[in-house]
């Protein structure tokens, strides 16, 4: 069980880690590593949600956990929008597609609109962890 410094610290630095990895996506639409981007833009999210978890000592070791959870004790409960609960999942989807299948392709304009979204998940996040 980690104290609460501990899972301040934690929290702290998933949220950060979240807002660095949002910051690569410009470079990887701009270089046309699309697939990337989707990776990276569903990880950005994982460490935000897994930070709003945390800070309320919810603790899953999965990123189907993290979902489930996330679903459970936020979006069930209206604190997080079914539209961003969803945007979740999807993005997860792409990241699973992107990272394992074959043949799988992003457009400009579908990752462009992910960004967009992601940025809107995270900072959503960050407020759910300030209240």
């Amino acid at each position: 069980m980690m104290t609460k410094e501990e899972r301040d610290a934690v929290v702290e630095y998933r949220i950060e880690k979240a807002h660095n990895t949002l910051g690569e996506i410009p470079f990887l639409i701009e270089k046309d590593m699309l697939s990337t981007a989707v990776n990276r833009l569903y990880y950005s999210c994982f460490y935000a949600a897994y930070a709003l978890l945390i800070s309320r000592k919810i603790v899953t070791k999965t990123h189907n956990g993290v979902i489930r959870m996330l679903a459970l004790h936020f979006t069930k409960t209206e604190k997080l929008s079914l539209e961003l609960n969803d945007f979740y999942i999807e993005l997860f989807d792409h990241r699973n597609s992107s990272d394992y299948a074959d043949f799988i392709y992003f457009d400009k304009e579908t990752v462009e609109e992910l960004y967009k979204q992601a940025i809107v998940f995270v900072d959503t996040i960050e407020k759910l962890i300030e209240k």
